[in-house]
């Protein structure tokens, strides 16, 4: 596998596992949490590389997408 492929997989289960805490934390479905996530700025930050956001653990990037999304709302 070469480094682009395994950097392509690792933010590929990223992606999955925000998507899905996400879903978990606001009781909305897989459905909605994906469409918030991939209309977010996280998700343009994580395809980007930026700061290499895209190594930090998916439970504080759902915080920064919970916080994102709360912001959008007022």
């Amino acid at each position: 596998m070469t480094d682009r492929e395994l950097e392509n997989f690792y933010r590929e289960h990223l992606e999955e596992d925000i998507v899905m805490c996400l879903s978990d934390r606001m009781n909305i479905s897989l459905d909605e949490a994906m469409r918030l996530f991939y209309h977010s700025k996280l998700a343009e930050k994580i395809n980007k590389g930026e700061y290499g956001i895209q190594y930090l653990d998916h439970s504080i990037l759902t915080d920064y997408l919970e916080q994102e999304i709360s912001s959008n709302m007022t």
